[in-house]
């Protein structure tokens, strides 16, 4: 009986945590860092395409574990339907605010994985502009423009990323999302808007990638 109250007791002391390792969990300062990134996917892809963002976000590092971010940007699209003509135009910001959590074993690593969340939202004004129509009955051409057309988007976005420290302050990381709308409005009288700036083209849900470069303060 001894001999089993002993190997129980042995056990236990055996899976605490020891003396320095609560000591140096204990060390790490809530408050660790502000971080600040800009994403550079987002331009590359508007200098090769009709639409696309360019974006950065504030970070705020807590325990190296909980990872607040306010992430803000500006959403700009001129494109052309090449069958139809149709032009679409937009510049406006949005805003994006969540937390990530760092999923790692080891907290305090040089390099952190992420899982975590966001609720966004844009509100912006669009214009489509179509160059007319040939009237084969009475001639001339009629020209179809509306401007100043308001819509609203609200979504949420789901992600996972990594991050590594390269050299001193500075983090490369990528990051994966998924983006789900919530609710949104429309321009009724001329149906349904086509790219949303921060959140693509217009749809229920989309995908999209980042890639930061990332400054420890």
């Amino acid at each position: 009986m001894l001999l089993l109250v002993f190997s129980l007791q042995t056990r236990a002391q055996g899976n605490r945590p020891t003396a320095n390792e609560k000591a140096n969990e204990d060390s790490i300062p809530f408050f660790r860092n502000v971080a600040v990134s800009v994403d550079l996917v987002g331009p590359l892809w508007l200098s090769l395409n009709d639409y696309g963002e360019v974006e950065g976000a504030v970070r705020v590092n807590l325990k190296d574990k909980y990872f607040p971010v306010v992430e803000l940007g500006l959403g700009k699209s001129n494109a052309e339907d090449e069958a139809t003509k149709i032009t679409y135009k937009t510049s406006a910001p949005f805003v994006r605010a969540g937390l990530d959590f760092n999923i790692m074993k080891n907290k305090h690593d040089v390099y952190r994985l992420y899982a975590g969340g966001r609720y966004a939202f844009t509100s912006f004004k669009y214009e489509i502009d179509h160059p007319g129509l040939i009237d084969p009955v009475f001639g001339g051409v009629a020209r179809y423009h509306a401007q100043d057309l308001k819509c609203s988007y609200h979504w949420l976005e789901l992600g996972i990323g990594v991050d590594a420290k390269l050299w001193g302050p500075v983090r490369l990381g990528w990051n994966v999302r998924y983006k789900r709308r919530l609710f949104h409005s429309d321009a009724d009288e001329v149906g349904r808007t086509w790219y949303v700036p921060g959140f693509g083209k217009a749809d229920n849900s989309e995908f999209g990638a980042m890639f930061n470069v990332i400054f420890e303060l």
